[in-house]
């Protein structure tokens, strides 16, 4: 079981001396430095005043493309959309309908409101993909650390793709940048999880059943944030179960690494690779004649 970091920050390997200064915003305005906006902002769940991003696929001559929800890290209780407009840009240039998804945060919400917004923008996606040239039978969720947790559960626990009418079977994949999915709630957390009575229920490992969808999995090995073993520990239970996972773990690598990787794939050259292989076809290693690491 792993306990988390104090602190969810962003290191960054790529731009160090922004992050010395502590100052995220600029890191992330200089990340999304030139790039287009997204093609659409839509609000998806106006009771609560949530909005996605929507960034249309590049380079597809015939038929839909695979389609990503993203959701950001920051503790379950900072981050937004717009931070994250190099993943969504990333992810669109190599033919991917990607949709980042805002959801609620601490102290507005708490678990867990986060991963029932986050089945909400599911559900959306589902529904709307196609008028974005994406493919909803390939409707994959993917998120880092925190949104990697709420990815999880959607694609473990049945009951917030239920509300909707909707099964974690009928996802095409989920895909986990350093997430936490067997973590030990102390400090700051047990307020953002509420009564303890709850706090199993946050936990991926513990809703795995041999239902799930495929599973990519990819995260630094130095991770000081959210160590390493729980993405491996939920790969084993996945495959205990029957199930589908594949492990990309980065040599040398931090917490920011699997996210750095989109930003700029040089910084992880793994990661890109893997991901479009595994939206391309279920495969992590289709992306690139090599994806180093994958297991």
């Amino acid at each position: 079981m792993t306990l988390i970091s104090r602190t969810l920050a962003i290191p960054a390997l790529a731009l160090g001396t922004l992050l010395t200064t502590g100052c995220e915003s600029l890191l992330f305005r200089y990340a999304n430095r030139g790039l287009p906006p997204p093609e659409a902002s839509v609000v998806y769940a106006p009771d609560r005043g949530l909005q996605l991003d929507i960034y249309r696929p590049q380079g597809i001559s015939e038929g839909a493309a695979p389609t990503v929800v993203f959701f950001y890290g920051g503790g379950w209780q900072r981050g937004e959309r717009g931070q994250y407009q190099f993943v969504g840009r990333q992810l669109a240039r190599h033919g991917v309908l990607a949709i980042v998804a805002d959801y609620r945060t601490f102290p507005e919400a708490v678990f867990p409101a986060f991963v029932d917004d986050g089945a909400r923008a599911v559900a959306w996606a589902s529904m709307h993909a196609g008028a974005y040239g994406g493919d909803a039978r390939r409707l994959f969720v993917a998120g880092h650390s925190a949104g990697a947790q709420i990815a999880a559960l959607l694609g473990t626990d049945p009951v917030y793709l239920d509300a909707h009418g909707l099964s974690p079977s009928q996802l095409a994949g989920v895909i986990g940048l350093a997430g936490p999915y067997d973590f030990e709630i102390t400090g700051r957390y047990r307020d953002v999880f509420g009564p303890p009575s709850q706090w199993p229920q946050a936990q991926a490992v513990r809703h795995v059943t041999g239902d799930e969808p495929p599973f990519l999995l990819i995260h630094g090995e130095d991770d000081r944030v959210v160590e390493a073993r729980d993405s491996r520990q939920l790969a084993r239970r996945l495959r205990e179960a029957g199930g589908d996972a594949s492990v990309v773990m980065l040599p040398d690598a931090g917490h920011s690494a699997p996210v750095l990787g989109l930003y700029d794939p040089r910084r992880a050259p793994a990661v890109l690779p893997a991901i479009l292989g595994f939206v391309r076809g279920g495969d992590p290693d289709r992306g690139a004649a090599v994806a180093p690491g994958t297991r």
